[in-house]
């Protein structure tokens, strides 16, 4: 298999499986198909989540690490997601979700499997566009919580993707990133 996925901090899986143990956590979370879940659940194929804070006039990415998200699994299918983050404390569980991003998340990596190069798994957000993409990093060895896009890394938007960005295809960060920044760079205003 050449898709590698980096091993989350410790700590940040001690805090998820502590809010599955927690019947409150569960029980509160707006996830209908967690809380009706039957049979045990585990937190499986943790990603680190960076998000692309701003794009340089170069075309350069400047990334950091929001923190590490991780399918929660019941029946052999993703039933929702948990998200950690990292707080001066240390790392600490940020909430569980569903929703469309769960399952194109599930499908992004089952198909990202199949490819013949090796790559590491990742999770670039774009708040701005309100977009998710896998990002696929080349370095398999890196470390997964540092880093910025490559030229030839891929990016693959997860469903929903936003308008005019083909969702579940695959894109050399050299290709995807000018249509990004051409999309977050405010237009020039006109004088009159």
């Amino acid at each position: 298999m050449p898709l590698h996925v980096p091993p989350a901090p410790a700590p940040a899986l001690r805090t998820v499986l502590t809010a599955l143990g927690s019947p409150t956590a569960v029980r509160e979370a707006p996830t209908p198909s967690l809380r009706s879940t039957q049979g045990p659940v585990t937190p499986e194929l943790p990603l680190p989540v960076h998000v692309l804070d701003r794009i340089t006039p170069e075309g350069a990415s400047a990334t950091r690490l929001a923190g590490w998200r991780f399918l929660i699994r019941s029946g052999g299918r993703a039933v929702a997601a948990a998200e950690t983050r990292l707080t001066p404390d240390g790392w600490a569980f940020s909430h569980f979700f569903e929703g469309p991003y769960v399952a194109a998340t599930e499908l992004a990596l089952r198909e990202a499997e199949s490819v013949q190069q090796p790559y590491q798994a990742r999770l670039l957000s774009v708040p701005e566009l309100y977009m998710l993409t896998l990002w696929l990093h080349g370095d398999c060895t890196a470390d997964g919580a540092t880093g910025h896009p490559a030229a030839t890394d891929v990016l693959v938007p997860l469903t929903p993707a936003p308008p005019g960005i083909a969702a579940n295809r695959p894109y050399p960060v050299a290709d995807l990133l000018p249509v990004l920044t051409h999309r977050v760079t405010p237009a020039p205003l006109l004088s009159a």
